[in-house]
């Protein structure tokens, strides 16, 4: 989201909430059927907690995988190189205001 500009801030957020509203409600229904599928319609107690023990364990691991890929690549802002150096090379500013000049 950092890289969106003021005026697409409003679409790039509502885009990142759209994506992990129907990211959680697809995972949820992927594993509700593999809990389904792993108890072979089976209405026992045992198969049916079986079922739930086999989805619970893939969200786990797909949330250890998740927090990896985190931690791997997310980096910390304050070590981030600052994307406007405050002079360029030659010694001119790198970066000029809106609506002023550079000479």
């Amino acid at each position: 989201m950092s890289g969106a500009t003021p005026q697409d801030a409003g679409l790039a957020s509502g885009l990142v909430n759209t994506t992990a509203q129907v990211g959680g409600a697809l995972g949820l229904a992927v594993l509700a059927s593999v809990a389904s599928n792993h108890a072979h319609g089976s209405h026992a107690l045992s198969a049916i907690v079986g079922g739930y023990h086999v989805a619970f364990l893939i969200g786990a691991v797909l949330v250890a995988a998740a927090v990896v890929v985190a931690f791997t690549v997310l980096t910390d802002p304050a070590h981030a190189p600052d994307p406007h150096p405050a002079h360029a090379p030659g010694g001119r500013a790198a970066h000029v205001q809106p609506g002023t000049s550079s000479a």
